[in-house]
Parts: structure tokens; C-alpha cells; sequence
């Protein structure tokens, strides 16, 4: 995997049409998945889909001049700093709401890529045509506005969030509740293994303690280094480390602190609701947030977290 500095000028356009001829099939199936259920929306993402190839003509057209006729192949996942799409376009029936919030990235993420690409360029030719691609990504964005707004009935259909939320969640949200999820899960164990062992609440502490903080640093090193945020929009790497291991770091003090109560069993009683409680909120978030339903949340976060705390009590108490 290349970091995208590291690409030449060579590389960056045939990027850059890979990247054209993926959207374009991508908004294929969009309008296909929806055609059935969501007419007017699929005629919104065929107009999408055709002006994509258009500007994948463009690309092709332009390296052809400049490099010859082989394209190397070159794939988003081979460059550092695109977000992870997940394949929703193969499920059937496609959700309205979860199409039109993944178009929202795809056109924020590509704009951002044409205007760090052209940065990069020296060649004039190359650097306008990623100049204009740039403006027409944005125009886009305006264009499938308006024709929503001609297109799908408002009483019907309303209306996605808008995409400063989109990267909210992308540069905040989501690493913060990664943390949180690996502070308050991961952290049972030793937390609840210690504590049983000893039965000495301040060696608990300690080990909570210790367990929180290598969590937290360990979680915010490794969210900083895995995506340098110039392509996403997610926005500044050590920003999204920080959240992330701040949150990981809280999500493991929140049932270590209890343990400061001298008397053992209080201490485990206060922790134990404690750990219920944040497994509440981890629910809550991903609800809020990550669209996913509260009953479903709520399963996979309680039973990874009763796994792991049956785990320390079990090594505890041996």
C-alpha cells in the first residue's frame, strides 16, 4: 500500500480513472437496486452514473496523450486514505436512506481527492482537467440536490442530513465509539481478574489504571497511523488518535474508579453497575449513529462484554 504523496503524476491519473469507472458501476447498481421501489431516486443516480463515465472518458483521454495506451492498475485499497466502503449495493431491497448517506461520502471524498491531486501535479494539462473535475464533483453535489428536489416527492421521501454531520461522524463519532467500545470491553478482564485475585480494591485500581492508560495510548497510536485523513475528509489524523484513545482511555476508568471505595464488595457492586451503564451508552451511540437497531446493539455489545467478564471472573476466582 502507497501513501498517496508517493504516487506520480502517472499514477494519479490512473487512479483517478479507476477510482471514475468504480463510482460510475457503483451508481449502476444504486439505480438498479432502487428502480423498483425508488423510481424517481433511480433516475438521480443513472444521471450520476453517466456523468462519472464522462469523466472517466475524460481521464482515459488525457493519459492516452500523455503516457501512452497501458494503464496500470491501481485501486483505491492500494492507496492509504480512502474510507472503506461497505458493498450495500448487494443487498436486496437497497435502503433509501442508506444509499443517498454512502453517495454523500463518495462525492465529498473524490472532490477532496481531485483538489489534493491537483496540488500534487506539475503538468498543466493534468493539473486543470483535476482542477475541473474538482469544481464539477462539487457542482455535482448541488446538481443531485436540485434534481431531488424536482424528482422525489418531499411528502415521500425526506431529505438525508447534511454532509457536515456525514463527517461529524466520520471524524469523530466513529473513532470515539471504537474507543470506548475496546476501553470498556477489553478492560473487564484484567480489571474484574485482579480485583477477585487480591481482593484488595487499590491493586484493582492499579491495574485498571494501567490497563486503561496502555489501552488508550496503544488505540490512539494505532487510529492516527491507520488513515492520514488527506483523501477522506475525515479530517486530522492525532485529532481522531486523540479521540480515540481518550475515549478507550475513559471507557476502562469508568469501572476502575469505583475501586477507590476501600471496602471490597462496595467497590465491586458500584463497578458492576458501572459496566452495565456503559454498556447501555455503547448501545445507545451505535443507535444513534452507526444506524444500527438499539435490540441489535444492545446483543452484540452485552454479550462481547459478558464474555470478557465472565473471562476475568473465572481467572480470578481460580
Amino acid at each position: 500500500m502507497k501513501n498517496f504523496s508517493e504516487l506520480s503524476e502517472k499514477e494519479i491519473l490512473a487512479l483517478a480513472i479507476s477510482l471514475e469507472e468504480e463510482d460510475h458501476k457503483i451508481y449502476n447498481e444504486f439505480a438498479e437496486g432502487l428502480r423498483e421501489t425508488y423510481p424517481d431516486s433511480a433516475k438521480i443516480f443513472e444521471l450520476m452514473s453517466q456523468e462519472e463515465n464522462g469523466h472517466r472518458h475524460r481521464l482515459i483521454k488525457l493519459y492516452q496523450e500523455k503516457f501512452g495506451n497501458h494503464i496500470p492498475l491501481i485501486r483505491r485499497q492500494d492507496v492509504k486514505g480512502f474510507v472503506e466502503r461497505k458493498p450495500i449495493w448487494l443487498s436486496r431491497p437497497l435502503s433509501i436512506d442508506k444509499v443517498r448517506k454512502q453517495s454523500e461520502v463518495m462525492e465529498i471524498e473524490t472532490q477532496n481527492f481531485y483538489y489534493q491531486a491537483a496540488h500534487r501535479t506539475t503538468d498543466a494539462a493534468i493539473r486543470q482537467l483535476l482542477d475541473d473535475l474538482a469544481a464539477e464533483e462539487h457542482r455535482h453535489q448541488l446538481r443531485a440536490e436540485q434534481l431531488e428536489k424536482q424528482l422525489i416527492n418531499p411528502k415521500v421521501q425526506e431529505k438525508e442530513n447534511k454532509s457536515a454531520h456525514r463527517l461529524f461522524v466520520l471524524q469523530i463519532v466513529q473513532p470515539s465509539l471504537a474507543g470506548l467500545m475496546d476501553g470498556s470491553v477489553s478492560t473487564l478482564a484484567p480489571v474484574f481478574a485482579a480485583a477477585l485475585a487480591t481482593k484488595d480494591s487499590w491493586q484493582a485500581f492499579l491495574v485498571g489504571l494501567a490497563a486503561s492508560l496502555g489501552a488508550g495510548i496503544s488505540m490512539a497510536f494505532a487510529e492516527a497511523v491507520s488513515d492520514n485523513g488527506s483523501l477522506t475528509g475525515r479530517g486530522n489524523p492525532w485529532l481522531r488518535g486523540a479521540s480515540c484513545g481518550v475515549m478507550t482511555t475513559l471507557g476502562g476508568l469508568g469501572h476502575t474508579l469505583p475501586f477507590l471505595i476501600s471496602d471490597f464488595w462496595t467497590a465491586m457492586t458500584v463497578s458492576g453497575l458501572v459496566v452495565i451503564f456503559e454498556l447501555a451508552a455503547i448501545s445507545w451511540i451505535r443507535n444513534r449513529y452507526m444506524d444500527t437497531p438499539f435490540l441489535q446493539a444492545a446483543f452484540q455489545v452485552v454479550v462481547g462484554g459478558l464474555l470478557v467478564f465472565a473471562t476475568g471472573l473465572v481467572i480470578g476466582s481460580s
